[in-house]
């Protein structure tokens, strides 16, 4: 997907579906962000992230695809649920899609499994 090609209204859909699945999952904020980024990506990424409303609780996921750079960004609270390995495996996943032409499957699967990936484990509470 050439950076500049407007997205369908499906494929907004989509991203939307899956940044609101990830967070209700996890109760973290997804934000995506698809386009071109300034150099270095890394760099451009966290200060995006930096400029969220909690960036503490949130994860960034950054994609140009023109530069073929994808950058996970995660808050210091996300961060306690969602560590590098996650944020690995997902990135794989994101290019294996990518790679394949299917850039924004790529994302929307890539952002579910970070969602899943950062819930909260399930206790069981039991009273005497």
């Amino acid at each position: 997907m050439p950076v500049g090609k407007a997205l369908t209204v499906s494929e907004q859909a989509r991203i939307r579906r899956a940044v609101r699945n990830a967070e209700t999952s996890s109760g973290l904020t997804f934000s995506i962000y698809l386009g071109p980024a300034e150099h270095p990506p890394r760099r451009y990424a966290e200060r995006l992230h930096a400029a969220l409303g909690d960036p503490a609780h949130a994860v960034l996921v950054l994609c140009d695809p023109n530069l073929r750079a994808l950058e996970i960004i995660t808050g210091s609270e996300a961060r306690r649920n969602l560590d590098d390995m996650e944020c690995g495996l997902a990135a794989a996943t994101m290019q294996a899609s990518f790679a394949g032409g299917d850039v924004i499957g790529g994302l929307v699967v890539g952002v579910q499994q970070l969602g899943e990936a950062a819930r909260a484990p399930r206790t069981l509470h039991v009273s005497r």
